[in-house]
């Protein structure tokens, strides 16, 4: 399992997410372990999509421009977009609440087989649940 955080998230929550991955063998790295920071979506979807089993973690939509929307479509990704409450929310607050959604987001990676976008919202109640979106 390999999550892929966007550049619209933190280097540093990408790489404390790993430390606190790496004993289950699960790989975490950011865009800019990757690739170079100025990389568009529709290049690393296609760079992803070919060497699979990735999912991705962004707080970008994904899905409102056309072309960003249709390479998504055929890459196989899944990913895991952060609702926008979380953009007015303070890095250590954020931190915190990845943590706790990650038990949740590793289970839902497991579960799907490629070409899909949920939408994880703020708050954590029950069991922790996540709104499909439409490709």
């Amino acid at each position: 399992m390999k999550f892929f955080f966007d550049n619209n998230l933190s280097p540093h929550l990408a790489k404390a997410m790993a430390a606190l991955c790496r004993p289950q063998g699960v790989t975490v790295k950011h865009l800019r372990e990757k690739f170079p920071e100025a990389t568009t979506d529709i290049e690393w979807i296609d760079r992803l999509s070919g060497e699979g089993d990735w999912s991705v973690i962004t707080q970008d939509r994904l899905i409102r421009n056309p072309l960003e929307k249709e390479a998504f479509r055929q890459s196989g990704l899944t990913a895991f977009v952060l609702t926008k409450v979380w953009a007015s929310h303070r890095y250590w607050e954020k931190a915190a609440q990845v943590v706790r959604w990650w038990p949740r987001i590793m289970e839902q990676a497991g579960l799907v087989e490629g070409g899909a976008i949920f939408e994880v919202p703020w708050r954590f109640s029950g069991k922790g649940k996540f709104k499909a979106l439409r490709l």
